[in-house]
């Protein structure tokens, strides 16, 4: 099995070179690795050509935001399953993607998904939050549930069937993905208990009141486009649903 990871960028000079290597550091040895540049000015892209010889291919140009780039990572890729890591994320241990296709291998699955750290921008080892996930019902959306995105990984005969990311939805693009294919059109997942990824802090649709009611409003956009039952109260329970995610390490 051939797995596909994006990164998609934009000014992560700081990030970067971290990011490449938590995948070339990866014990399962057939892994392509797509990097989508949007013509950064900040040193990113020669980061980038330092480490070639560690990135199946990359492209530098403009773009309509994150996940217009992930689609253009999407229409790239080659592999069997395919995964996200974002510009300023690593992938928790070197053994990370050599479990998830042990996963897909011996399960008939389509999709799967673990847990997640969010750690400090300069230390990682300092734990903020932890997205700790739970095996997997379809009916847990109805409580504003979601697997961590960044650690969803999916066959690509899904994206082949039900497509990419709907830019329109802007912040809440990746959960209308997740909507799509697993509540209303019901592909199969799997919970692996393994931290997958550790993402920085930070974040838009989190960065005040206003963004969060704008991202609590394109949820429920999501959640009515793909037929979640009650979706305005399960619009509010999402984000609730999250605070036990917050705790003193």
């Amino acid at each position: 099995m051939k797995v596909t990871i994006i990164t998609v960028t934009f000014n992560s000079v700081k990030y970067i070179e971290d990011c490449i290597l938590s995948v070339a550091n990866q014990t399962y040895p057939n892994i392509e690795h797509i990097i989508i540049d949007g013509k950064s000015n900040d040193g990113t892209v020669e980061k980038i050509k330092k480490h070639e010889k560690n990135i199946t291919s990359w492209i530098s140009e403009t773009d309509r935001g994150m996940y217009d780039a992930l689609n253009k990572g999407m229409e790239l890729s080659t592999g069997d399953i395919i995964g996200i890591l974002n510009s300023d994320d690593i992938l928790e241990a070197d053994d990370v993607i050599a479990e998830i296709v042990k996963v897909f291998q011996e399960n008939t699955i389509d999709s799967l998904y673990g847990d997640l750290e969010y750690v400090d921008q300069m230390d990682l080892t300092k734990v903020y939050r932890i997205w700790k996930g739970k095996p997997y019902k379809r009916s847990l959306f109805f409580r504003g549930w979601m697997p961590a995105h960044p650690t969803f990984y999916f066959k690509r005969s899904v994206y082949e069937k039900y497509g990419g990311y709907e830019n329109h939805f802007f912040s809440a693009a990746d959960y209308e993905l997740m909507c799509r294919y697993l509540f209303k059109n019901k592909v199969s997942s799997f919970y692996l208990p393994k931290l997958i990824v550790k993402m920085r802090r930070g974040g838009q649709s989190n960065s005040s009141l206003k963004m969060r009611l704008r991202a609590n409003r394109r949820d429920y956009l999501a959640m009515r486009k793909n037929n979640i039952p009650f979706s305005f109260i399960v619009s509010i329970l999402k984000p609730l649903s999250k605070l036990h995610q917050y705790y003193k390490k």
